[in-house]
This record gives structure tokens, C-alpha cells and sequence, in this order.
């Protein structure tokens, strides 16, 4: 092969590997966006892709190895053809309307399945990109490293995950993200067939079969030993908790802390990054990971990210708790990393090495996405991953370094072990109730004062406020927190009730919480709760009174909201309140251009529909007021302020009856929303969350 051929030959390769890895973590928020409508705007659905995710990427792994080392060239490639060419039969990626839930089901199952209906073959394939064209690299280039291919694919992933927030998903549709996604993979189909091409007929003999790709890689030499079991569960081990880690510092940051909106993004660009520098490093040089370096800054990050997690007062310095755990992330991918790097075997064995860091991968991501929701009441797999991080440090460098290493690791590991016993402890002070499932997970905590008659209960999802109530009379029966006399819900459903005192009213609510708003309702009236989370309706009625205490009729539809809209006979509602926009996750799917028209077709003539914005970091408010116009409805945004330090809420207020919004009860506390010009209107295949952040 000439130098110019070869250099054409190895661009290919490399350009292969970029279009496959830039495709295969682009697919993912493509997909995600998509779905996530139908199961309520969850964050729980990213994580759940992310489990899939990666048991895609072990079964394309998996697959890799097993064809290297089995089939022939001729054979593999073939068989590697023909997978593609059912898989270009199979696009475009868009999910089938079929598999929207109906309330019933389990969430995280149906994704799985829905996921592998629709991306299944696609990813797979994509997946086995990596491994497997590095093996044909190998045996091309025996004198390069394949392992630098592996640095470059995460490069691609990289780009194509921080890309998707900033150049695709404000300009493009989601439709036609789907559709762009597969023209993509036409294009890697024919670079991988090409390839393949290559490898079945091969510039030299010495490539004619890979049923033993040592023998052919070192003719002269005798062929490296296979790796042990010890190495294979070591490797298994280092990237298992690097998986292991990413989820739950996304599920801690993204739950525990606040629901800014895209912060899952910045631990998975981080953790890609740790790959793209450890596996960038040259045979035979240290590359970005130095032990000496490494080691001191994983003991010191073990300990802050312990003790942070420990100390209750840390839990609202948000810009520590932010950057402290993206630095210990990074930190303990990098030793993760790093060590499987420093381990990695000869490239006769790059498939069984890429098959068991798959394994890991695909195994951290089970146990904090599907074990950990089965297994804990919360999310405590952060601390449990601290910890086993000390051990697994300690355990494997204990004969690299001094004896001293060995006694200050053990300290450590006690020392994270400790503080995550007693941060689970702390956690469940002044709680009665504490659940988990798909949705998150949910507390009730009572607080006793001296003051008997100010004895209260709240309902907390994850780190956000769901509803207060005090458990005795008179107050019991207040309205608290969003949804008090001067909250802009409050405010509509006195003035409904004073227009027409002997006319019995009938209230929709998107979001059960507590159910706060039971309180407005009087003999004849009818509320009908909308929520997608079974855990929040049982605790609503069994460990909070405002349910039973109303004397309206209740009634509670169990699922999405929006989607049961789109089944139910018309509900002639005087007020629907959209409440679902103060929780972790936000539900774009409810406020679209679409889901207002869903909205409308159940109100009355005169109905109103109340739109809960209050947020710490989006304005909602110019996004309901473009939809507002489009659709010929009056707006007023009522604000709720108070000097005390009370909650306060922004809810605005939709309605075809301009006469109800000038009313005093309603312009006392009417608030003009500033313009913006320059937004896009917000659809069921367009928003960007980007542009509303505060």
C-alpha cells in the first residue's frame, strides 16, 4: 500500500468512526425529546434511555467480539451488510402513535420496549462501530494504535451531545431531527460498507481471515496471553462505577438540588471527556492521567463530596453543590478511566477489552436506573458509589504505592462510608412517608412548634414544594403556599364563585400534589385531579385531609393528563389549573400550541385556564402569552407576593371572557408580561428551553 493510499485508507477509518459515534449519542436526545411527552415530562425517562443506552452498546459489543473472533472476514462483513441494509429499511426513527401509555403500565418497561421497536437496530449498529472497526484497523495498521480511534469516537459523541441543546434542537424540528438523523445514517451506512467492502477483500493477504487476529498482527512473536478473569472483572469494576457515577451525580444534581433545565448534559460531556483524555494517550507515554497527580485530588474529592452530602446546610449552596460534584465526577472518571487504559490489553484482545467495559457500563447503569428506584426509598446511590469508589481506589493501587497509601485509603473509605450512613439517617428526620418510583421520590415531612396549633405537613418531590397543609382547625382547611386567596387560581375560582353563587362549578386540575385547591370547593361542585404518579394520589388521600375535607365531588384520572384530555368526553370546565410547572421536570408536552387547543375544547364558553409558572429558572410567561394570541385568548399574569418570606406564585390566566380579567378582583394583582419578539412559538414539534432560561 503507497503512503497516499494509506493515508486515504486511515482518514476513512477515522471518518467512519466520527459519523458512527456522532450519530450514536445524537440519537439519544432525538429519541428522548420525542418520547418524553408521553410519560409526563419525567426526568426518570432520560435515565431510563440511558439504561437502554448502554445495554444497546453491550449488545453491539458483544457482537463485535463474537464475529472477530468466529467468523472470517468475508463472512463478517457480509453478515455486517446485510444488518444495515434491513436497518436503512427500518427508518425513519419516529415512534409509533401505538405506543403512548394508557396509565396503567410500567414506565420504565414500555420505554425499553419502545425504544427497541423504534432505534434498536439502528443503535446497535452503530455501536458495534467502534470495536469493530478498530479490530480492522488493527490488523491494517499493526504498527498504530487502535486505541486513539476510541478517544476520537468520544470526541464525536461530545460534540454531537453539547451540538444538540445549541444548534439542532433551537432551529430544527423535532421531526425533522428524526429525519436528518437518518439521512446521517445512510451516509455511515455507506462508510461502514466500505469498509467492510475492504476488509472482505483486503489489500493483503494478511488480512484475508480474523478468526486469529494475534497471529496475524505478530507472525514472528508468540501470541499474547489472554486476559485472566481477575483483569476481565477489574475492567468491569472500573467502568461499571464510572457508569455507576454519572447517573446518580445527573440523578443528584438534576433531584436533589434544582431542575435546571439541560444540566443532565454537563456530567455526560464531562464523562465523555475523561474518556477522550485517558485513551488519547500514545503507546508507551502516560497520556493526560498521572497517578501522582490523580490519587491526592480523588482522596480530597471523596471526602468534600461526602462531607457536602453530610452537611444539611450545604444542600442550598447551589453553585457549590454544582461545582463540587461536576469536579469530583470528572476526578473519579479520570481514575476510572485512567486505570482501564493502564490496564488495557495487546490489540489482539480490543474486542474482549471493549466487551467488558461495556458490561460495566451497561451494569452501573442498571443498578442506579432500574435497582436503585426497586431497592432504596431515595436517592441514595450517590452516596453508596462515593463509597465503593474509596474501596475500589484502595483496593487495586494498594501495591503501587507506600504502605501508607494502604492505612490513609482505609480511612477514607470509612470515613465515606460513615458520613453516607449518617446523611441517609438525616435524611429521614421529621419524615412520616417516604417513597420512590419513576417519578422521583417523594417525602412527607411534619413539623411539631411549640405552638400545637401550627403543627404542618408538606409533601416534597425531590428538592421542590408540592403543598403544605397544618393539621388542625381551623387552619387545616387554609389554602397554602401557590394556591392561597391572592394566588392568581385562587383569585378566579372566588370570582367564578361570586359571579354565580348558586351555580355549581366544575375544576380541573393538572397535578394533584396535595390537593390544596379541594379547599375552594363547595357542595355541588366537582373537582377532577389529573396526575401521573400513583404514589401522589395515594399520599393525597391518606396522609393530607384536604381531599376528604371538601365538600365538592372529587375525582382523580390516573396518568398523562394531556393524553387522557385527548380520550375523555368534554369536561365543561369553569377553571382548568395547569399546575406541573414548579416540579423537578418540566413538561413541555402541556405547554404547546397543541395542548392548549386540548385545553380549550373542555372549557366553557367563559372558562378559564390557569397556567402555574412560578419557576426559579425558566420565564414560562412569554411562551403561554405567544400561544395565547395564536389562539385569540386574553391573558393576565397574577403574581402573589409576599414581604415574609412566603411562598409566592405566578400563574396566568387564559380566557375567551375579557370581561373576568378586568374585574378588581383579578387587575389588583395583574402584572404585564414584557415581550419578546425575537421567540419562536412553542408546538408539540418545537420548543427550546435555552431561550427561557432566567
Amino acid at each position: 500500500m503507497t503512503g497516499h493510499a494509506k493515508m486515504i485508507h486511515m482518514i476513512l477509518y477515522a471518518l467512519t468512526i466520527f459519523v458512527s459515534a456522532f450519530l450514536l449519542f445524537l440519537i439519544q436526545p432525538v429519541i428522548a425529546k420525542q418520547i418524553l411527552p408521553w410519560f409526563g415530562g419525567s426526568a426518570a425517562v432520560w435515565t431510563t434511555c440511558l439504561v437502554f443506552f448502554q445495554c444497546a452498546l453491550l449488545a453491539g459489543y458483544f457482537y463485535s467480539d463474537f464475529t472477530t473472533r468466529r467468523l472470517t472476514a468475508k463472512r463478517q462483513a457480509m453478515l455486517h451488510i446485510a444488518l444495515i441494509v434491513i436497518a436503512l429499511v427500518l427508518l425513519p426513527i419516529i415512534p409509533d402513535a401505538a405506543w403512548k401509555p394508557q396509565g396503567d403500565e410500567q414506565p420504565s418497561l414500555r420505554i425499553l420496549l419502545l425504544l427497541t421497536a423504534t432505534i434498536g437496530l439502528p443503535y446497535f449498529l452503530l455501536s458495534t462501530t467502534s470495536p469493530l472497526v478498530q479490530a480492522w484497523f488493527a490488523r491494517s495498521f499493526p504498527d498504530a494504535s487502535p486505541y486513539r480511534l476510541f478517544a476520537l469516537s468520544n470526541l464525536a459523541s461530545m460534540l454531537a451531545l453539547i451540538g444538540y441543546p445549541f444548534v439542532f434542537e433551537p432551529w430544527i424540528s423535532t421531526r425533522q431531527q428524526a429525519i436528518g438523523w437518518s439521512i446521517g445514517f445512510g451516509v455511515f451506512a455507506i462508510l461502514v460498507a466500505a469498509l467492510a467492502w475492504y476488509a472482505m477483500h483486503g489489500a493483503t493477504a494478511a488480512t484475508a481471515r480474523i478468526v486469529d487476529v494475534s497471529a496475524e498482527m505478530e507472525p514472528i512473536e508468540a501470541a499474547p496471553t489472554a486476559p485472566t478473569a481477575k483483569e476481565k472483572l477489574i475492567w468491569i469494576s472500573l467502568s461499571g462505577l464510572g457508569s455507576m457515577l454519572l447517573l446518580a451525580v445527573s440523578n443528584h444534581l438534576t433531584q436533589n438540588i434544582s431542575s435546571i433545565p439541560l444540566l443532565w448534559v454537563v456530567p455526560l460531556v464531562l464523562y465523555l471527556i475523561t474518556f477522550i483524555l485517558c485513551f488519547d494517550a500514545k503507546e508507551g507515554k502516560g497520556g493526560w492521567y498521572q497517578r501522582t497527580l490523580f490519587i491526592p485530588m480523588l482522596g480530597a474529592a471523596i471526602i468534600a463530596m461526602s462531607w457536602t452530602l453530610a452537611d444539611k446546610e450545604m444542600h442550598f449552596m447551589l453553585y457549590w453543590q454544582i461545582g463540587l460534584f461536576l469536579a469530583g465526577l470528572f476526578i473519579a472518571c479520570m481514575f476510572c478511566h485512567g486505570e482501564l487504559v493502564a490496564r488495557k490489553p495487546h490489540p489482539a484482545h480490543l474486542t474482549t477489552f471493549y466487551l467488558m467495559v461495556s458490561i460495566g457500563g451497561a451494569v452501573g447503569s442498571l443498578l442506579v436506573g432500574v435497582a436503585a428506584p426497586l431497592l432504596l426509598p431515595a436517592y441514595f446511590e450517590l452516596e453508596f458509589a462515593i463509597a465503593l469508589l474509596a474501596m475500589l481506589a484502595t483496593f487495586l493501587l494498594w501495591k503501587k504505592f507506600h504502605i501508607g497509601f494502604v492505612a490513609i485509603g482505609l480511612m477514607i473509605s470509612v470515613f465515606a462510608t460513615g458520613a453516607a450512613v449518617y446523611t441517609i439517617k438525616q435524611f429521614r428526620e421529621d419524615v412520616v412517608v417516604m417513597t420512590r418510583n419513576f417519578y422521583g421520590t417523594l417525602r412527607v415531612k411534619q413539623y411539631n412548634p411549640p405552638d400545637v396549633e401550627y403543627r404542618k405537613r408538606s409533601l416534597v418531590h425531590g428538592a421542590i414544594l408540592h403543598g403544605d397543609q397544618y393539621m388542625d382547625l381551623p387552619y387545616s382547611r387554609s389554602a397554602t403556599t401557590y394556591y392561597k386567596t391572592k394566588s392568581g387560581i385562587g383569585r378566579i375560582l372566588l370570582l367564578k364563585e361570586k359571579l354565580n353563587p348558586d351555580a355549581p362549578r366544575k375544576v380541573g386540575v393538572i397535578g394533584l400534589g396535595t390537593g390544596t385547591l379541594a379547599v375552594y370547593g363547595n357542595k355541588g361542585d366537582t373537582f377532577r385531579f389529573y396526575d401521573i404518579n400513583p404514589e401522589v394520589v395515594t399520599i393525597a388521600q391518606r396522609d393530607f385531609t384536604y381531599l376528604k375535607d371538601t365538600a365538592a365531588k372529587v375525582e382523580i384520572s390516573l396518568g398523562d393528563a394531556r393524553l387522557n384530555l385527548e380520550r375523555e368526553p368534554i369536561q365543561q370546565f369553569d377553571v382548568l389549573a395547569i399546575d406541573a410547572f414548579s416540579s423537578d421536570s418540566i413538561p413541555v408536552h402541556l405547554i404547546t400550541l397543541e395542548a392548549v387547543a386540548i385545553y380549550e375544547k373542555h372549557m366553557k364558553p367563559d372558562g378559564v385556564i390557569a397556567f402555574h409558572v412560578s419557576n426559579r429558572f425558566l420565564d414560562l410567561k412569554p411562551v403561554v402569552q405567544m400561544i395565547a394570541e395564536k389562539r385569540g385568548l386574553e391573558v393576565a399574569w397574577v403574581r402573589d407576593m409576599y414581604e415574609d418570606g412566603s411562598t409566592t406564585s405566578d400563574w396566568i390566566l387564559l380566557t375567551k371572557a375579557k370581561n373576568l380579567l378586568l374585574k378588581p378582583e383579578i387587575l389588583d394583582g395583574t402584572y404585564i408580561i414584557p415581550p419578546e419578539p425575537g421567540w419562536r412559538l412553542w408546538t408539540d414539534d418545537f420548543n427550546n428551553l435555552l431561550q427561557v432560561m432566567k
